[in-house]
């Protein structure tokens, strides 16, 4: 007999038996169509007031701009995309490349997108014609069964196989969820590392995402005012449950107190030792951060830590000062939450020494952003170096970073909510998760003129020092 998550593969694969023998423009229909189940502004309100109130995590108005701004992006990114028949095609080598489904791909989602995540991998798995499994959160159960109710809808409008959009039933379990994974051919996996552990040990090919604590450097040669404006967005969008959302701030001496100010000025509030100490003791247990302040507003923040400050409960955020790395400094990791760490650095090579020091902890691979001189030498000079120096897979300049990361429409990075952090975080990608990570490819290799190479004209520069005899 059938286990339940048995018989949801199985529908899976027959749906998309039928699914693969669409054509490019059907396909691109059907990617339009379960798009609209989330973009059409009555779904998306009803979706992000359903995350909110079941996962207790975020801000209601922000999901709603999550939800449509990330999908949007999305389906901009997927529109021009070759993903049926021929993909690629080089005479000159050639070389033809075709596009090939996956088969049921299992997509493992966290409690802080219930909504926009899996709506991402449902339509990059559509997008190459393959059917997908949803395994949510169980804080983001409801809201994710509430989407699949409308990509059905939409679905029919189609007249597309439902099955190729499934989840788990509830409850949603670590055994169901292994069983999904090892029963796909695919994983596509975000969330807590240990479900990205799970994923990679599986036995089924897996795409998983490292884990955040994004730190930003604010050098001399910024425009203050528009880098605290900046991450003010950033830190305080849906109360920083993004993994891209900044975590700790290291700035240069030289501009230090002014930085400061301008960050107070945005709505931000540096903490005394007092109330450092008091938020410590409710945010970390034994070092280790718990939920109780995850995703919460400040003022939640400020009465369950008993803050003091009288202008707590008014901050858009938080700021702790911090010297320290690693667990016996539990402010210098992640934290998901409106809280951000701040170190001095005595310039801006000290600051990407402490940035170093701070992904040694967590965050290796990841992202590091960079507010420096608007344009120019010296920006580039100092991009440069962090691209060189840093282990991290992207370079944020300038922008505010949670909303960049993932893929903006004012930068060119693909519209994502999973970010690979390379070998650094112990994935095997460091791109934003996008549809080609869900496709297959098969190549036709033609023959060509032979043209066979020298010895001595690969091997000229060694040969130019070290002659043979």
């Amino acid at each position: 007999m059938m286990t339940p998550v048995e018989a949801i593969i199985e529908r899976g694969r027959a749906a998309q038996k039928i699914y693969e023998q669409y054509t490019q423009a059907q396909v691109n229909l059907v990617v339009e169509a379960a798009a609209w189940a989330i973009l059409e502004p009555k779904r998306n309100q009803e979706l992000a007031e359903l995350a909110v109130r079941d996962t207790g995590l975020g801000d209601v108005a922000d999901k709603f701009k999550k939800n449509f701004r990330k999908t949007l992006g999305l389906v901009r990114d997927l529109s021009q995309a070759k993903t049926v028949g021929i993909i690629f095609e080089d005479h000159k080598t050639g070389l033809t490349e075709y596009g090939r489904p996956v088969g049921v791909v299992a997509a493992i989602t966290p409690s802080t997108n219930p909504g926009a995540t899996p709506m991402n991998k449902i339509l990059n798995a559509l997008k190459c014609r393959n059917a997908v499994v949803i395994a949510p959160s169980p804080k983001g159960q409801t809201t994710c069964a509430r989407l699949l109710e409308f990509v059905h809808q939409q679905l029919d409008q189609v007249k597309a196989p439902r099955d190729l959009v499934q989840m788990l039933p509830a409850p949603v379990t670590k055994d169901s969820t292994n069983e999904l994974m090892r029963l796909a051919d695919l994983v596509v996996a975000t969330g807590s590392q240990s479900n990205i552990r799970a994923a990679y040990t599986c036995g089924t090919p897996a795409f998983g995402v490292g884990a955040g604590n994004v730190s930003v450097i604010i050098d001399e040669y910024a425009d203050l005012a528009s880098a605290a404006a900046k991450i003010t967005q950033s830190k305080t969008f849906d109360n920083a449950t993004s993994c891209s959302s900044e975590n700790g701030v290291v700035i240069c001496a030289d501009v230090y107190e002014k930085a400061i100010a301008e960050l107070e000025a945005a709505g931000g509030l540096m903490l005394d030792l007092a109330d450092k100490a008091r938020l410590e003791m409710v945010m970390f247990s034994g070092g280790k951060l718990t939920s109780t302040l995850t995703a919460q507003y400040p003022a939640v923040i400020a009465e369950r830590a008993q803050l003091q400050n009288p202008k707590a409960k008014s901050a858009k955020f938080f700021m702790v000062e911090e010297q320290g790395f690693g667990p016996s400094a539990p402010f210098s990791g992640e934290k998901l939450s409106p809280i951000l760490t701040v170190w001095k650095a005595a310039n801006f090579n000290d600051a990407q020494v402490i940035v170093a020091k701070i992904y040694a902890h967590q965050g290796a691979g990841h992202s590091v952003g960079l507010h420096t001189a608007a344009s120019g030498q010296v920006m580039e000079s100092r991009a440069a170096a962090l691209a060189q120096t840093l282990k991290v897979a992207r370079i944020i300049v300038n922008q505010a970073h949670a909303i960049a990361t993932g893929g903006s429409f004012d930068n060119g990075l693909p519209f994502s909510l999973s970010m690979g952090c390379g070998t650094w975080g112990k994935n095997n990608f460091s791109d934003n998760m996008n549809y080609r990570h869900y496709l297959n490819i098969t190549r036709v290799v033609r023959p060509i003129a032979e043209k066979v190479p020298k010895v001595e004209d690969l091997l000229k520069d060694y040969f130019s020092q070290f002659p043979q005899a």
